[in-house]
């Protein structure tokens, strides 16, 4: 369910702004707002699930979610469906990252892998499905049973999840929540994602923009000053300390600023400057759904063999050669094109996430995994959301703001040939700059190798002052029963 609905809106969004007359900045907010109460959510939700229980959480998080879609599919306003899809991302998040903690709880060590996986395909497959079922329900009903479809569906399982699920971990209430840092972060992420709502609209917003910059960053430096002084920090900061922790987070947040949007983009190509409908852009996009599913087990099992770097670095190539392949795309090109462009992009990503998973997670102590994976994980969340924004203000640059509204707005079937290539061609410029920014992320994905390199040319007698700056070796652990 949480799968299908990343991706539900993606090849719905002409159809819900025409039928809520949103503009293109609201329109990118029925998606962005999803993504963002996801965001938020994942900051806190590990730490409470172990103060008050996992199940409690779940069991929740399937309420929200539930309240949040049928909420969605009864608004009557584009503010009303940001707000109650804000509510649904939110409840998304418990789903999935307390789905996993359930999974390894309950399940012998001899099957977790198995378990973990089939939860991680179910996801996956949601995702596909949504580029489709949004076709198929938008071909015979109307937009709200993309949100209230999973009203029955929720219902039942919260039912079922109040009652069959037992909560069999321990509990840790000692260690209290970082409400302040929670509070910092969440003013930071939201000041930025406004600031480049209001940028879309022109130099008449520079005040407004300017000032939701400026809060963005006051809140980020003392969240940063929060997380170093509190005794039970949200995020880690010390490990930042370990090059190829904060080089691979740092590739990954640049990585998801630049492609987070792409499938938006592209569903809005075939829309509107093609002219296909919902139901055949949602089917020419699973190509890429396809090729990241093949490459992705490929890669990070051959990275683990070979090293990381090659293939993270590699995946980042591919992705701005296929970035820029798009860029060159018009209004008569063969959709061919553009479905070959796909499956070189979902083979990019493929091929790069894995062995930066494995490059940022293998190289933190075991003891801190659990936080370290938060800290990538909201680095990722970040860059997506910010992406979904950027794209609008990209286009803004190539073409009126205005214009980009009512294109996207407008009945795909009564968009003149000239409007089709004037669309178009705000998108090749967009292509361009998110490939230059993607192109960016090469950089911190070589600190690792970078710092070995320099580590390796230091003469011996240096050992002692190396060690003293690593970070320090998790505390001992008594031997426990599996």
């Amino acid at each position: 369910m949480s799968g299908i609905d990343s991706r539900i809106v993606i090849v719905g969004l002409p159809e819900v702004a025409r039928a809520l007359n949103a503009d293109a900045e609201q329109a990118i907010w029925f998606t962005q707002a999803y993504v963002f109460g996801a965001t938020i959510a994942v900051l806190f939700i590990g730490r409470t699930a172990d103060i008050i229980g996992r199940v409690r959480i779940y069991n929740i998080g399937f309420t929200i979610f539930t309240v949040g879609s049928l909420l969605t599919g009864l608004a009557q306003s584009s503010d009303q469906v940001i707000f109650f899809r804000g509510v649904q991302g939110f409840g998304s998040a418990f789903l999935t990252t307390v789905s996993a903690t359930l999974i390894v709880d309950a399940t012998p060590r001899n099957e977790l892998g198995f378990a973990v996986g089939l939860n991680q395909i179910a996801f996956r497959a949601g995702s596909m499905a949504g580029l489709t079922i949004s076709g198929v329900i938008l071909s015979f009903l109307d937009w709200r049973f993309l949100f209230l479809i999973n009203v029955p569906i929720g219902i039942f399982g919260t039912l079922w999840s109040r009652g069959k699920l037992k909560e069999i971990a321990p509990l840790d209430i000692a260690a209290p929540m970082d409400w302040m840092g929670f509070g910092l972060i969440t003013i930071s992420i939201t000041g930025l994602l406004l600031a480049l709502t209001f940028a879309a609209y022109g130099t008449s917003s520079i005040y407004v923009v300017t000032l939701f910059f400026l809060i963005s960053f006051a809140a980020l430096v003392l969240f940063a000053y929060q997380e170093t002084k509190t005794d039970h920090p949200l995020l880690d900061l010390s490990l930042l300390k370990i090059p190829e922790f904060t080089g691979g987070s740092i590739a990954v947040m640049i990585n998801a600023t630049a492609w987070g949007a792409l499938l938006l983009i592209i569903s809005l190509y075939f829309q509107i400057g093609i002219g296909m409908t919902p139901l055949q852009a949602g089917i020419l996009i699973l190509p890429f759904e396809f090729a990241f599913l093949a490459t992705g087990p490929l890669s990070g099992r051959l990275s683990d063999r070979r090293g990381q770097t090659p293939f993270t670095v590699g995946g980042l190539v591919i992705q701005c050669t296929a970035l820029f392949l798009f860029s060159t795309l018009n209004t008569s090109s063969s959709y061919i094109l553009a479905v070959i462009y796909m499956i070189i992009f979902g083979a990019g990503v493929g091929i790069f996430a894995s062995p930066n998973m494995s490059s940022v997670m293998g190289n933190v102590p075991a003891n801190r995994r659990g936080i370290a994976s938060a800290f990538r994980t909201t680095l990722w969340s970040v860059g997506y959301v910010v992406s979904l924004n950027l794209a609008i203000v990209l286009m803004s640059f190539t073409l009126p703001y205005q214009t980009v509204s009512s294109l996207i707005a407008s009945n795909t079937a009564t968009i003149s040939a000239s409007g089709r290539e004037l669309f178009v061609q705000s998108l090749k410029s967009t292509y361009f700059w998110l490939g230059i920014i993607n192109a960016t992320a090469i950089v911190p994905s070589l600190f690792g190798p970078l710092s070995r390199s320099r580590k390796s040319k230091r003469p011996e007698a240096d050992n002692s002052t190396l060690v003293s700056q690593l970070p320090d070796p998790p505390p001992p652990t008594k031997p426990h029963d599996d």
